[in-house]
């Protein structure tokens, strides 16, 4: 059966990313292969982003928001690597 594809590959294909957007941008925080490891990343984020609450208004840098989503691999850019916990570096989103 040449069409067959197994569960397996299927299941490697899909993951859970955490998104960080600020405003418009919207980039791919990180990756996981679980939705469980997904949340604790965005709740870790999301912790960081309130301890520096006051650097980011004094910088006015807007904070990111986090959401994390189901994610297909063919839709990770190919020049991905992963955000810092806020979400820019140098004052600049990334």
């Amino acid at each position: 059966m040449d069409g067959v594809v197994s569960l397996s590959s299927v299941r490697e294909d899909r993951f859970w990313a955490v998104v960080a957007s600020i405003g418009r941008q919207r980039r791919i925080a990180e990756i996981f292969a679980n939705r469980d490891a997904a949340l604790a990343d965005r709740a870790w984020r999301e912790q960081q982003v309130r301890a520096y609450a006051s650097f980011l208004r004094s910088t006015r840098q807007p904070p990111p928001n986090y959401s994390v989503e189901p994610m297909r691999r063919a839709d990770l850019p190919k020049t991905w690597r992963p955000l810092p916990a806020l979400g820019f570096l140098r004052g600049q989103f990334i």
